[in-house]
């Protein structure tokens, strides 16, 4: 592998996938959706979903490589992969996965996705989500992720000193993107300061426009060489850095996670930011995982945007929004509003932005930057750039 490490030598030369359905209300099962997703990011790239040679995804996908071959014609297999870890904490990593095979030559075109069809898998349903939880959690009558990032976003707030209006902000400038995106679950839907004080506490501090949706879907993206990728149908998405990991005192601890407040992100950002060569003050919009608003905001602080004094400050509606604020977030609406495939979505809004063809476009958008998993156990980060950048 080269010196140079993964920048710039592989690009997202296409995207696609279906619409957001309601949860459990797929029309196709997980399979028939990620096959959809797939052929609709080579037909964007403009290349036959049979040459692609690899397969990556995270976050416990269903669909294998090997399953989807033969309704993709695929005419070689050559990598097949996923990375470890529940959750969207691998999301980014997937995309460094995948450049990794590129880079090392064992694939030539590499497919990331993620697929929910939630009605026969049961995702939501209480079994499903006791047996994820170890009896540290369901002894003491904690059977959710709610009631867990509850715990840990009270201590942000409490001793951190972050704001809880850090958290609105979040989830206000998610909606007014959301309802200006008519790809959106919540297009055309305003939420307001008012109507988000008014909704009901999930587990406090924790509301309802604090916690992302669950939809049924599958989205996915085209990695080819950087060469490749600028001979094709549509402008290239540069992967300038897509680390991945847990720092120390993370990993399979349960609530014994140190420090108890972060989103997991300390070592991951700094590399992040070492391989790719730029700044946080560089970034023209930041397509943030949030699961739940409290740890989203954790990683934008992780990332280096503002410190949790700071937060209160710059982490405004007005800051959050695009075209005019200083870091746009989640500019189709995120996991909180556009809808949630573990966040695959936010991966498809990126390159846009780097296409310039986003409903919430960011001018000028050189650099986008999108995190996976605040408080997993594996976390990721990705920088997208346009040839500019490189």
């Amino acid at each position: 592998m080269s010196a140079r490490g993964l920048r710039g030598q592989t690009a997202i030369a296409g995207i696609g996938g279906t619409p957001y359905y309601k949860r459990g209300q797929s029309p196709d099962p997980e399979e028939a959706l990620c096959i959809k997703a797939i052929c609709a990011a080579a037909a964007d790239a403009g290349v036959h979903p049979g040459d692609i040679d690899g397969f990556v995804s995270y976050g416990g996908e269903h669909s294998s490589g090997t399953q989807l071959m033969a309704a993709l014609g695929t005419r070689e297999l050559r990598w097949s992969a996923t990375v470890w870890g529940g959750g969207g904490g691998g999301i980014p990593g997937a995309l460094g996965l995948a450049a990794a095979a590129i880079v090392a030559g064992q694939a030539t075109r590499v497919a990331v996705y993620r697929a929910m069809a939630q009605g026969a898998g049961g995702r939501v349903n209480e079994a499903v989500t006791i047996e994820h939880l170890s009896p540290h959690y369901t002894r003491n009558g904690i059977r959710s992720a709610a009631q867990i990032m509850a715990l840990r976003t009270q201590r942000l707030l409490a001793v951190d000193g972050v704001p809880a209006s850090a958290m609105r902000a979040l989830a206000l400038a998610s909606y007014y993107h959301a309802a200006r995106n008519p790809e959106a679950y919540a297009y055309g839907n305003t939420v307001t300061e008012a109507d988000y004080d008014a909704s009901r506490w999930i587990s406090e501090p924790v509301r309802l426009y604090d916690c992302s949706r669950e939809n049924d879907a599958a989205f996915a993206v085209l990695l080819t060489a950087a060469d490749e990728a600028a001979s094709l149908r549509q402008p290239p998405a540069y992967l300038l850095s897509a680390p991945m990991g847990s720092e120390h005192g993370w990993g399979e601890i349960e609530e014994s996670i140190s420090p108890y407040t972060s989103a997991g992100f300390g070592p991951v950002a700094r590399r992040l930011w070492s391989e790719s060569g730029y700044r946080p003050a560089d970034v023209d919009s930041a397509q943030i995982y949030t699961n739940f608003t409290g740890p989203a905001v954790a990683a934008i602080i992780e990332h280096g945007f503002c410190s949790a004094a700071e937060a209160g400050e710059f982490l405004t509606v007005k800051n959050l929004t695009a075209p005019d604020g200083e870091l746009p977030v989640n500019t189709s609406g995120g996991d909180l509003a556009e809808g949630f495939v573990h966040g695959i979505g936010l991966v498809l809004e990126a390159v846009r932005q780097i296409r310039g063809t986003s409903s919430n476009q960011v001018s000028p958008s050189n650099l986008a930057l999108i995190t996976g998993g605040p408080a997993s156990r594996l976390v990721s980060s990705a920088l997208l750039g346009t040839a500019a950048t490189l």
